[in-house]
Order: structure tokens, then sequence, then C-alpha cells
């Protein structure tokens, strides 16, 4: 089996934090949103994995470079525009030749795994096998209506009224018959190429496909309330470390982990809590929920439920809840009175907050 990972979406409910850095490379719980993707896939024993990237391709390329640090071989493939899924499926032809793979959205996060349903995919190879999960709102989704034996009767994309409420989330295992249903299928409303369309066509053909309905956690990262919700989610997994210093006026409660080079000195960390290598956290109060990234500097401040992007800093700032700072940024102090924030801060910017 190969696997097929979809990173050529721009991010645009992401920004201004997206302009600056692909969506799929955001951190959860300090590692790339693509480093838990690819973790899932190398699960599966998959080793040959294809990359389908746009604009940000080199972005992408520079971070997880030939894919040997995760085990994997990866192939970049170039999509100039914004197609459409099955459109991806095209271009990817010459790599995924007549092998089964899995098709995954780089921006799904998934931390149960997907194994059992790569073993029911592997057991009885249908020609489509597609993970569904129960959502509040189908409108937003994919949607599937399921047989008794989950066997998938009818596929439609975003529909306005829903008949079931079992979203695609963004995880489909195919054989080779994939193939010729994406070549037989024209553009949508949307004027792309729908893989909900290529596996009705499936269905329509009489072509065997099934489903697994997936009760794992599972989170599209499509925006910031998203992110701060996966990476406290990511957090609650953490196994306390420690290689960086720690000085004895310090504290630390529950689940921490500081890496090599961070300096922890006159403060208060509260896990479940990621402190990244080159980071000095001073006289502050730290958690829970807290990731900060590399080389990133906090001084006398507290926080609570946020993500500090690498390089940024924060200094004097008495209560920052539920934050989003982007690389290099910093947030710092003014005289107004005002207690507690909420921040989505870009990369490089500066913000004064009142103390």
């Amino acid at each position: 089996m190969k696997a097929l990972i979809l990173s050529g979406g721009s991010g645009t409910r992401m920004r201004p934090l997206s302009y600056a850095i692909p969506k799929q490379l955001l951190p959860v719980a300090n590692r790339p949103v693509l480093a838990h993707v690819l973790d899932n896939v190398r699960a599966l024993g998959v080793t040959d994995v294809g990359v389908v990237v746009g604009d940000r391709g080199p972005e992408i390329a520079d971070a997880l470079g030939d894919g040997a640090a995760h085990g994997l071989r990866l192939t970049y493939i170039r999509q100039d525009q914004p197609l459409g899924l099955a459109h991806a499926v095209l271009l990817a032809r010459d790599f995924l030749a007549g092998d089964d793979f899995v098709l995954y959205l780089g921006d799904n996060v998934l931390p149960d795994g997907i194994l059992d349903a790569g073993r029911r995919f592997g057991a009885d190879r249908p020609a489509a096998h597609l993970l569904v999960q129960k959502v509040v709102d189908p409108r937003r989704f994919g949607v599937a209506e399921l047989s008794p034996d989950d066997t998938v009767r009818r596929l439609v994309e975003k529909p306005a009224e829903p008949r079931s409420d079992l979203a695609l989330i963004g995880v489909y295992f195919f054989t080779a018959a994939i193939h010729p249903a994406v070549r037989a299928i024209r553009p949508g409303r949307r004027g792309e190429l729908e893989l909900t369309d290529a596996i009705q066509w499936l269905i329509d053909a009489g072509a065997p496909v099934r489903a697994t309905r997936y009760d794992g956690y599972w989170q599209d990262v499509g925006e910031v309330d998203d992110l701060l919700e996966c990476n406290r989610r990511m957090l609650d997994q953490l196994t306390a470390r420690t290689a960086g210093r720690l000085d004895r006026t310090s504290e630390v409660v529950g689940p921490v982990v500081i890496e090599p080079g961070a300096d922890i000195r006159r403060s208060r960390i509260v896990g479940p809590a990621v402190i990244g290598a080159g980071t000095q956290i001073l006289d502050s109060e730290l958690g829970p929920y807290v990731s900060i990234g590399a080389d990133c500097r906090v001084t006398r401040s507290r926080l609570s439920g946020s993500m500090l992007l690498d390089g940024a800093s924060v200094s004097d700032v008495r209560g920052l809840a539920d934050s989003l700072i982007g690389r290099c940024a910093t947030v710092g102090s003014s005289e107004s009175g005002i207690d507690g924030h909420r921040l989505v801060v870009g990369d490089r910017a500066r913000i004064e907050i009142a103390t």
C-alpha cells in the first residue's frame, strides 16, 4: 500500500497565520500537523508516500525533507491549481500506479490512529473504504448514507438538507478501481473534481464501497479555535520529560515536557504543557494547556490554554488565555488597566497589552 497526502490547501480560514506558514505545518503539541499525519501513515506499514502540494510546496518540502526522518520515502507532486481532491488523484496516477493506497487530507489530526480501518480495508479490499463520524452539522461536510452492514449507498457533498449525520473525515482507502472513476467524472458546482462524485460513480457502477464509523478523536484544523482545541487534546497525551534547565525556585506540576536548551527560572508550570528547545521562561506562571515553541521568551507573564510559535516573545502580560501567537511575534504591555486578553497574532507582529 502507498499513501497520498493532500497538502495543497491555502488555509484562508487560518489567516493571518497562514500568510506566513502553510496550515499543514502549524504545530500541534509543538509538532507540525503533517508530522502527526505521517505517524498514522507509517503505523499502517506504508513506506512510499506522495505529498500533493501547491504554491507552498517548497516550505513543506523544506520541513519534511525526503521523509527519512519519519521512516518514509516522500515524493512531492505539484498541483498548480486547487481543482479538487479527485484532481489530486489524477495527478498522482504515475506515482500510485496500480497499488492500493490511503488518501489522507493533510490538515486532519486523528491521534487515535487509523489502524482498524486499514485492517478492514486490507481484509476485504473493497473498491473504496471511507472513514465517517457523526457530526452536529453535516451540511459542512461530505455526507455518507450507509446500509446496516456499513455499505455506502450514497454520498453528497455539503448537502443543504442532509439525509445522514455521518461526515467523511478526510481518510479514504482505495484500490486501483478509483482511477477510472476520477477520469469519468466532470467538475461539480464548485468547479472542482469532487472525490465524492468519483466514489459515487463507483457505487453506481456496482463496485463495493464500505465505511468505518470512526469513534476516535478527529479534528480538521482549518480554523484557529480548531487548532487550539486539537492542541489541548494532544497535550493530554504527554509524558513528562525534562531535558532543559529548571532552577530550584521553579515548580512543575503534572505532565510537562521541557525540551533541550530550555531555561526555566523562578516560574511555575502546570501541565499538560510543552516548552520548546532554547526557550526562556522567567518569573512566569504557565498552564495548563500551554505549548511554547522553540527559542521563545516569556517574562513576568501568566498564560493558559495558549500557543506560542517559534521565536515569539511575551512579557508583562498578566492573563493571556486561549491565544495563538505567531512566529517571532512580540506581545508586551502598556498602561491601561484592562485585565484579561485573547489574541490571534500573526508572524512578526508587535502587540502591546494593558497592565
